[in-house]
């Protein structure tokens, strides 16, 4: 294998034309290498569009291809574990779009179907790469806030009026506020409290159309005491910001998930404790780019992807609970 990752991208999908398709090729182990659609058109004027040497009128046609390292899957997410498992018989390392698959024994047939084959396997959530939440996980180990006690999450964008065909509102496609933004809620509550919530419950509005979770709110309750609250929609005011508090302080990111690194600013990190208060800047940074530059150079040294995909069934898990809460509360 070259020094250089050689990813295909399995579809066209924004996600990877907007953010990681862009990422790679601003790497340092990476280059986009060919592009899928099940339209042979379709792709061609992607690929021209974005710079990328080789497009497919299938995805099977890009599994195939020798000269492909890696693949990134930014497709629906009912089509993740199809595709996904195609990807680990073809013997290519995956970087799959969050969430992993529609429910957890899904992922875990995934995960498991990767790790029968020894192919590397990686949840695609970029936000963890970023160093304001590794800084953030850090100062609650080394005991900046004391026993974290309570942590909320928000994380919440409104579809564009007369956008009702949106991929997030169509239940077939396992769409939903829950799956798209509020992962990101249960995956960072998971991330800094460092366990995986023993019980939850949440109430939602599943809209008269669509029946997905268009607005969902949640509580979870942790084993080591902590205790959650999150609540994610299509349909609200763009927020995305989470808060701890502990026994001795409390932090606060306003921008926790999807920070804008193309305008240069850094983000900020709030910090309280007792009476004093400290801002602690953070440069901006390419969250996407850290992350396929980590995932290529697994692949190139041989060793784990960052975080372990096991760890996307976990999160799954938590996804099932809710959304099983939601539908009987709602009646």
């Amino acid at each position: 294998m070259t020094e250089t990752i050689r990813w295909g991208i399995l579809s066209t999908a924004n996600i990877g034309a907007k953010r990681v398709i862009p990422a790679i090729q601003r790497s340092n182990n990476g280059v986009v290498a060919a592009v899928a659609s099940r339209n042979l058109e379709k792709a061609q004027t992607f690929a021209a569009t974005h710079q990328i040497p080789a497009a497919y009128g299938s995805y099977e046609d890009l599994l195939a291809d020798e000269n492909i390292d890696a693949i990134y899957i930014p497709l629906p997410n009912n089509l993740h574990a199809e595709w996904a498992i195609q990807c680990a018989e073809a013997g290519k390392p995956t970087l799959c779009e969050k969430p992993l698959a529609i429910n957890a024994d899904q992922a875990q047939g995934m995960v498991d179907t990767f790790k029968e084959r020894g192919v590397l396997f990686a949840e695609a959530f970029m936000y963890r790469f970023h160093p304001q939440n590794q800084r953030v996980r850090q100062m609650i180990e080394q005991g900046a806030i004391g026993d974290v006690l309570m942590m909320s999450a928000t994380f919440s964008f409104a579809i564009r009026e007369g956008n009702e065909d949106n991929i997030r509102l169509q239940k077939d496609l396992a769409g939903g506020a829950l799956m798209d933004v509020g992962c990101y809620c249960i995956n960072s509550m998971r991330f800094i409290i460092g366990e995986n919530p023993v019980r939850g419950v949440a109430y939602a509005d599943f809209g008269a159309v669509h029946d997905v979770d268009e607005r969902i709110t949640a509580l979870l309750e942790f084993p080591g005491g902590a205790m959650g609250h999150l609540d994610a929609s299509l349909r609200a005011q763009h927020a995305h910001t989470y808060e701890v508090r502990g026994t001795k302080g409390r932090i606060q990111l306003p921008q926790s998930y999807v920070p804008e690194y193309s305008t240069g600013k850094p983000v900020t990190i709030h910090y309280w404790q007792g009476s004093s208060y400290e801002s602690i800047e953070i440069p901006a940074t390419d969250q996407y780019q850290l992350m396929v530059e980590d995932f290529a150079d697994a692949l190139l040294q041989g060793r784990p992807p960052r975080f372990d995909p096991q760890d996307a069934v976990e999160n799954m898990r938590v996804i099932d609970m809710l959304l099983q809460s939601a539908r009987e509360n709602a009646g």
